[in-house]
């Protein structure tokens, strides 16, 4: 980094803490002349009301409760005023306040709302349904979603239930807009693109990604809700793909005394049954648990393929006073699933040209065992309304022993199958420090966040024993395919070593990160206009498969929002993303590290009276120095960059509910993603304006539920939707067939289910029309591709106790 570049940046940052220092000893009461009001918001059994609309009829005044169900408003002109609590989904509550000069009137206010509904609201984070109003806290924000300059999506948890999700790569990401899966290996890791690369993937915050085929798909028993950011988000991180993120945020204690079991069966031997118990030990509430568990056996439409997996996932909560909290959790995940290559299918002749229900595993192979766990301890601490601290820590362990599969030839109606050793282990230790704060100087309104994160991060793999199980002259038949005697018989792995040696120098992948985020959103005219200026100092080393690589950056975030009247907003962002990068290339030159940049603009409005929520984002991002595959190498060795890249497209998200019984998600999203700048040493092929691997032009997803909620069918309910992909790319460059366009896939889904009191029935049916779906890309001088399940269906039984 040059002197100069390095003042410059360091002058920014000053900025920011000199800025942050003033705010911090700022004024901190009403102007002269002016008043204010504070109060609490509770239920009518004392326990706090979280995310509460408080609002001063009148003016434009409004806030929202904290966790504690506190809340401030400030900078008043003295006078009667009517103050107005609403909570999305309830009875709104008004009461009469008076203002004074230079004075904070306080009030307190209970909500007549039962215990039960309370907890769908705060156990959600705000969600009611379909919709969230604010995001969890492990993304660093005290917005409302309305007021954040970025398209952030929540899945909530009654959808997943809807849709009856088991895991992360079952069918999640229909609720969000241009999200797709390419290839993936079953249900062992969750590989999501949106707008044009692969989102990396967060858990309560933290980012765990350890490697391309990491981490371990998360079962649905322990996840509240999912969170998707859209577009590089540096209050989260900046050493990531610019295209966004997902936080898989996990179940917690509420302090009430429930429980829930779930019985569910399907298609392909599907059984699994759960448990959900969350309560308190003592009776004032100080010691709280939660209690996950899960177990699941499952085979496949193709012969030979199963999943078998269990998850307990046991939290305990403390509060040490009412403005401390300790919180600790264990998650525990163990896999037994046929070998993970079974899921291709390999031909010279194109994609889908043998059944369905095709496959190249070998009964005979030995499984693969994965055990993934972490525990994570997190302490929060709030100062006083308006200032809180956390801190968390987190240890994750992965370990997988197993084998994989891929053709050594390919034949036009026969194979040679080889099967690779593929045991691998990783861990990851994550530290996090961040401070949330709510000030005033004078008219503008401070939210203040500022964060450290750090991370050490190893993976260990031996792909490096193969063994061909067919050989030259007894060759696998697509025509007549023969199981259980291959001619070459079964590899015999040798093991003797630790896996780091087997592994080497390059099965090993290693990750060092400190990252300072600094970011201060001002608030004027009564908090109208949002203005968002932050920067966050990122420095990396990256170790991949024998080359080292390290950089440090700083990357600016500059956002405004400005709301229309309550219910609309309309905002504008640029933020940056940068990362390190290995590689080798042909001429010997230096990999350059990968630098991001978005730039996005949108509309979010809320409708009915909150109940539902739409979004509008059109975006640009552009990659600088993007690694890939060396097109004019078949052996996959060399790599190149490719200059700079343009991913761009439009938005557009519903969700909530439409009229009393109907709820809906729906989305849509236009992507192009394509080569801006040829690097000059990529081969010919790689032109200004070919597309770039990864992505559909066209994604249309919805789901609608009805429930009647009157009269002798009351509790019937029915549901549907479809998700629809539109001129798909593959996942990578066309090999030298050529010929890698994948045909638009269309799939239907639909349910029925009854509900009453404390049980609920559904029964679900997924590709309703019995098409061959399926992903793939060309590869060398053949195609392989992935199928989909043909129609199948899914029954779940649960109690609530």
């Amino acid at each position: 980094m040059y002197p100069q570049f390095r003042c410059k940046y360091f002058f920014f940052v000053l900025l920011f803490v000199l800025s942050f220092l003033q705010v911090v000893a700022g004024d901190n009461e009403n102007e002269d002349g002016l008043g204010g009001v504070k109060g609490k918001v509770t239920t009518t059994d004392n326990k706090p009301a979280a995310m509460v609309t408080v609002s001063i009829n009148g003016t434009k005044k409004s806030t929202l409760t904290g966790d504690d169900g506190a809340f401030i408003i400030r900078n008043v002109q003295p006078g009667n005023y009517e103050l107005e609590l609403s909570l999305v989904g309830y009875e709104t509550v008004t009461a009469g306040i008076t203002i004074e000069a230079n004075k904070t009137s306080a009030v307190a206010i209970q909500l007549k709302v039962s215990e039960k509904q309370l907890q769908e609201v705060i156990v959600s984070s705000g969600a009611v349904g379909y919709k969230s109003n604010v995001a969890s806290s492990t993304l660093r924000l005290q917005t409302p979603l309305i007021e954040v300059p970025q398209n952030i999506q929540v899945i909530t948890n009654r959808v997943l239930k809807d849709q009856q999700i088991l895991s992360m790569s079952d069918g999640v990401i229909r609720n969000v807009s241009g999200a797709m899966r390419l290839e993936h290996w079953g249900d062992m890791y969750t590989n999501i693109n949106m707008r044009g690369s692969r989102a990396s993937e967060f858990r309560n915050g933290m980012n765990i990604i350890t490697s391309y085929w990491s981490p371990l798909t998360q079962d649905m028993s322990f996840v509240d809700h999912i969170e998707f950011v859209k577009g590089p988000a540096g209050f989260m991180m900046s050493v990531g793909e610019p295209s966004g993120i997902f936080n898989v945020v996990t179940k917690k204690p509420t302090g009430v005394n429930k429980g829930e079991v779930n019985v569910t069966m399907g298609s392909y031997d599907l059984y699994r049954a759960s448990l959900d118990l969350d309560g308190k030990f003592d009776k004032e509430g100080k010691l709280l648990y939660r209690f996950n568990m899960a177990g699941q056996t499952q085979n496949s439409f193709r012969p030979y393929e199963y999943n078998n997996r269990y998850a307990i996932a046991p939290v305990i909560t403390y509060k040490l006073d009412d403005k401390t909290t300790l919180t600790a959790e264990y998650n525990l995940q163990k896999v037994k699933t046929s070998n993970v290559g079974s899921y291709y299918v390999f031909s010279t002749k194109g994609y889908a040209v043998l059944p369905r229900n095709f496959t190249t595993l070998d009964p005979g192979l030995e499984p693969t065992y994965i055990t993934d766990q972490s525990i994570t301890v997190n302490l929060q601490h709030r100062f006083s309304d308006n200032w809180k601290v956390t801190a968390q820590a987190a240890y994750f362990d992965y370990a997988a022993q197993g084998s994989s599969s891929w053709p050594g030839y390919v034949g036009a109606d026969s194979m040679i199958r080889g099967i690779s050793i593929w045991d691998a282990a990783a861990t990851a230790k994550i530290g996090q420090l961040f401070v949330n704060g709510s000030v005033e100087t004078g008219a503008v309104k401070h939210r203040i966040l500022v964060g450290l994160d750090a991370n050490d991060k190893e993976y260990f793999a031996d792909w490096n024993q193969y063994h061909a199980l067919d050989t030259d002259d007894s060759k696998f038949s697509f025509n007549n395919p023969v199981y259980g005697f291959p001619s070459n018989g079964y590899p015999v792995w040798d093991r003797s070593k630790s896996l780091t040696q087997r592994a080497g120098v390059y099965g090993h992948v290693a990750q060092s990160y400190t990252g300072l985020y600094v970011q201060d959103e001002l608030g004027f005219f009564n908090n109208v206009l949002r203005v968002t200026l932050a920067g966050r100092y990122s420095n990396v080393k990256n170790t991949n498969y024998g080359t080292v690589s390290s950089a440090e950056k700083i990357t600016p975030r500059v956002g405004a929002s400005v709301s229309i009247d309550r219910q609309t907003a309309v905002y504008a962002l640029y933020d940056q993303a940068f990362v390190p990068q290995s590689g080798v290339k042909r001429d010997g030159s230096t990999i350059k590290p990968l630098t991001g940049n978005n730039m996005e603009v949108g509309i979010k409005r809320d409708w009915l009276g909150g109940k539902v929520s739409t979004s509008l984002a059109v975006y640009r991002i552009l990659k600088n120095n993007e690694n890939s595959t060396d097109p004019a190498d078949p052996s996959g060795r060399f790599v190149v960059q490719l200059g700079q890249t343009r991913a761009q497209g439009v938005e557009f998200d519903i969700r909530g509910e439409l009229f009393p019984g109907l709820t809906a998600t729906a989305n849509y999203a236009l992507t192009d993603n394509q080569i801006t700048k040829a690097d000059t040493a990529a081969a010919s092929q790689l032109n200004i304006g070919n597309k770039v691997p990864g992505y559909a032009k066209h994604t249309a997803n919805a789901w609608l539920n009805y429930r009647i909620n009157n009269g002798a069918l009351k509790g019937l309910g029915i549901s549907g939707g479809f998700t629809f992909l539109g001129e798909r790319s593959t996942w990578s460059w066309a090999g030298a067939v050529k010929s890698a366009q994948l045909p638009d896939y269309t799939k239907f889904d639909a349910g029925i289910f009854w509900e009453k009191d404390k049980f609920r029935v559904a029964l679900n049916v997924y590709n309703l029309a019995d098409t061959y779906l399926y992903s793939g890309a060309a590869y060398a001088d053949y195609y392989y591709w992935q199928a989909e399940p043909g129609r199948n269906w899914r029954l779940g039984i649960t109690y609530r106790f």
